[in-house]
């Protein structure tokens, strides 16, 4: 069973930055498209950014230019660089491992404005 487990969510200003990690577990994660979600209270889970085995990318039209999402197959980690957040980038957002269909359990990311 692959384990995921996010870290680096918080309290943040408007035009601050965040990086989140997701770390897994297990050895198929080098073979895996990863990606994040967030869901907002009220609203459904959305894809936020993708990214394949060999790191292409993909974002959602309203985080394209702020946020970066990376791997780093070493440490079994990917990673979503925030910059320029917004009030309307608040929400938990999920790691997900695409292959397995495996969420983690989710940061809290709240921006004020």
């Amino acid at each position: 069973q692959v384990q995921l487990v996010e870290s680096g969510g918080g309290l943040v200003q408007a035009g601050g930055s965040l990086r989140l990690s997701c770390v897994a577990s297990g050895s198929i994660f080098r073979l895996s498209p990863m990606a994040w979600y967030r869901q907002a209270p009220g609203n459904q889970r959305e894809l936020v950014a993708a990214i394949t085995s060999i790191g292409i990318t993909n974002y959602v039209d309203s985080v394209k230019g702020r946020f970066t999402i990376s791997r780093d197959n070493t440490k079994n980690t990917v990673y979503l660089q925030m910059n320029s957040l917004k009030p309307e980038d608040s929400a938990v957002y999920y790691c997900m491992n695409r292959l397995q269909e495996s969420w983690g359990q989710g940061t809290q990311v709240t921006v004020s404005s």
